[in-house]
């Protein structure tokens, strides 16, 4: 595979930031002419990394370059920060969720032989982002024609006490402030738990696939949303595996379960080493 790392000026993160992008491998034997001047337009995977990651995590972590070029697989990884794939108007702005969709993809539709069709893109990520996969999913359900959530479950915010001092609480307080408190919040396209329950019935959203292991932290969280989304009516697969924790050894194992589930189940698309 081709592998690009892409740093510009973003207008959307006020700021330099970078970019991993897979692109599908020329054939042996095949014509430089014949495969690069071909027109050939490519589906896409928006893959998104979790807390503490960036856009290198996934070429580091897994196979991703393996699997995407078994399939002809164009994968786009960009850095997200710690952001929970939220704007944030703090400074100068750092607005995560409007950057992917309003200014990355039009970047990668217009530069690079990717296919803007809803049925030829996808979106998956791990943890936090997990939680990004359901924010696009639910709120831009037109780009995507299936999506990923790895390790990750939406909850419901209006649980959230805004008086925690507990450690672990401190995350979604301060994303309830970020949105202007927590009635703004629990109104905002952040709340996936009420975008779930508004949007199941309608057939817009993407086919969505849900995986984790049973030693995972979030075991708890999953399961409650699990039961929750049975409630709801929202058509989702949901996957459970034994033995395995919030890994990269779960992620990617999972993250070719999800390519099978996307209907990307071509194996020999590229060259074989």
């Amino acid at each position: 595979m081709a592998l690009l790392h892409l740093n510009f000026e973003s207008e959307y993160l006020n700021g330099n930031t970078d970019v991993n992008i897979i692109l599908p491998d020329k054939k042996r034997g095949v014509p430089c002419d014949e495969f690069y001047g071909s027109g050939k337009k490519y589906k896409v995977l928006w893959l998104l990394h979790g807390t503490y990651g960036d856009y290198t995590d996934w070429v580091r972590k897994s196979n991703i370059e393996l699997y995407a070029c078994e399939k002809n697989l164009i994968v786009v990884m960009p850095s997200a920060l710690n952001s929970n794939y939220a704007n944030w108007g703090c400074m100068i702005g750092y607005n995560m969720y409007d950057y992917l969709t309003d200014e990355l993809m039009p970047l990668i539709y217009g530069w690079l032989p990717a296919s803007d069709k809803r049925e030829d893109n996808f979106i998956a990520g791990l943890s936090m982002g997990g939680g990004g996969v359901m924010v696009y999913s639910l709120n831009h359900p037109e780009k995507f024609a299936a999506s990923a959530i790895l390790s990750s479950a939406p909850s419901d915010p209006s649980l959230i006490d805004m008086d925690s001092k507990e450690e672990k609480a401190q995350r979604a307080i301060n994303s309830a402030r970020n949105a202007g408190g927590l009635d703004a919040y629990i109104n905002s396209y952040q709340n996936t738990w009420r975008l779930c329950a508004e949007k199941a019935k309608t057939g817009e959203l993407p086919r969505m696939f849900f995986a984790i292991g049973t030693k995972d932290f979030g075991w708890e969280r999953y399961n409650k949303f699990k039961a929750y989304a049975k409630q709801i009516g929202l058509n989702a697969e949901f996957h459970e595996i034994e033995g395995f924790a919030h890994e990269w050894r779960f992620w990617d194992l999972t993250i070719q379960q999800a390519l099978d589930f996307f209907g990307l189940t071509g194996k020999d698309e590229g060259n074989p080493f």
